[in-house]
């Protein structure tokens, strides 16, 4: 999509047929899950038989066994985007910069202060209890982006550098074919014969490399993530660091994402210095802190090789950093779009009342005696509402109709066709010579 509505409207048509077609169930309009039941009673997903299906299940299998499958059932907004012309050094600049600036989106859009307390049942959290089934901390802005969401004390380990492609890919690499002694215990197949996980590497595949934001390329059929990189370079960034916003129908509302595209935009102009082994240590920190504490006023981060400065006085500099920025974009796209959401980031941070993660904290207090289920599940039914309340027509209903019987047909025709046994795919797909380009 060239604009923000185009992209939202089709999100909205999407989230409107989809709401059509539950019966008794909810889109959960939350990051953070309901209350969930014992790990090992979670379902995996399931994609058919077709062995890119049974690949699929299987590597989410291995999640469970490596972080335990509540992971799975936290969400959170994906954002990708592109510029035309940018070169991988121009890619790579802009994430280390948006690595190092990422805590004014945590602060900004963060929306999961507190979870169902059964998502931490029988591990530490150093949660506190807001009610009786609801855990969280006064001042965090995302616990989804924090020790308790999508992390991994193994990958910590990793220290991915951003300095260019060659040594991302290479850290990936290594990532994805070294066996891993924890994921090896567990094994590959269990006596029966069952399937534990894809690998025994650190990584199964690319997709597991959990970051605020990830350089991406499309992929062509049957080819990996890292080839793809290598063999044509970076084609857009991936922003992962954005929770559902519960109060928008459809989980992430305009403004955000025009601030997100000043935002990055901002990353991409602005000098942006090599990463180091201790810089990416301190912004792990930085993440941590913000996750959690976010809120806190005079909230100290690290900053200028052993510094500290206050997140507040720091955002607000990056903030006020973006002004000429949207300026510019409202210039050549007419009205005040990318101004009004800067002028609107920026008036949160000055009255911390107006974040996201304050605003479920005080809906939750006020209306929901502090549960955050009980919150979650009326806003998740406002949301069905307000979308099943908009126009709908006839035409809109058969082109999704006729996309799911496509679809589906597909993956029948997938299935029928398919002869390889699963463990020979199994072992060619995450071969260490399917990472690498073709020489020459």
């Amino acid at each position: 999509h060239a604009t923000i509505d185009g992209c939202l409207g089709e999100l909205q048509r999407i989230h409107q047929y989809v709401w059509r077609s539950l019966a008794d169930e909810l889109l959960w309009a939350a990051s953070m899950p309901c209350t969930l039941p014992a790990d090992e009673t979670i379902p995996v997903a399931r994609f058919g038989t077709s062995n890119i299906g049974r690949a699929k299940s299987v590597y989410r299998i291995g999640l469970g066994h490596r972080y335990g499958k509540r992971m799975q059932t936290i969400s959170g907004v994906h954002y990708n985007w592109s510029l035309p012309g940018l070169g991988n050094d121009d890619h790579f600049a802009l994430i280390r910069n948006f690595r190092r600036h990422g805590f004014v989106l945590l602060t900004l859009f963060g929306a999961s202060p507190a979870v169902s307390a059964s998502f931490v049942a029988g591990r530490p959290h150093g949660l506190q209890p807001l009610s009786a089934q609801t855990l969280g901390l006064p001042h965090a802005t995302t616990l989804r982006m924090g020790r308790l969401g999508y992390q991994s004390d193994a990958q910590a380990a990793l220290a991915v550098s951003y300095n260019g492609l060659e040594s991302y890919a290479a850290s990936l690499h290594t990532a994805l074919t070294r066996p891993h002694p924890p994921y090896e215990a567990i094994g590959i197949r269990t006596p029966g014969g069952e399937y534990n996980q894809l690998a025994t590497s650190l990584l199964q595949i690319e997709n597991e490399f959990y970051g605020t934001i990830r350089p991406k390329r499309a992929i062509r059929p049957g080819e990996r993530a890292l080839h793809a990189l290598r063999d044509r370079g970076v084609e857009y960034v991936e922003v992962r660091c954005l929770d559902l916003d519960p109060f928008s129908p459809v989980g992430v509302a305009a403004p955000t994402l025009a601030f997100v595209d000043v935002f990055l935009l901002h990353c991409l102009l602005s000098d942006s210095p090599p990463d180091h082994p201790l810089e990416i240590a301190s912004l792990a920190r930085n993440q941590e802190r913000t996750a959690n504490q976010g809120r806190e006023p005079g909230l100290m981060l690290e900053c200028c090789e052993g510094g500290v400065v206050s997140l507040q006085a720091w955002a607000l500099a990056l903030v006020e950093e973006c002004e000429p920025i949207a300026q510019a974009l409202d210039a050549a796209f007419g009205g005040r779009t990318y101004a009004d959401a800067v002028r609107a980031a920026r008036n949160a941070l000055e009255n911390p009342v107006r974040l996201p993660s304050a605003r479920v904290l005080d809906e939750m207090a006020r209306e929901h005696d502090t549960g955050f289920n009980a919150f979650a599940r009326a806003r998740s039914r406002a949301a069905g509402e307000a979308l099943l309340a908009l126009p709908w027509t006839p035409s809109e209903q058969a082109r999704f109709e006729a996309c799911a019987a496509r679809s589906r047909r597909q993956q029948a025709e997938l299935e029928a066709g398919e002869s390889q046994p699963f463990e020979d795919y199994r072992q060619h797909y995450v071969s260490a010579q399917r990472l690498m380009p073709a020489a020459g």
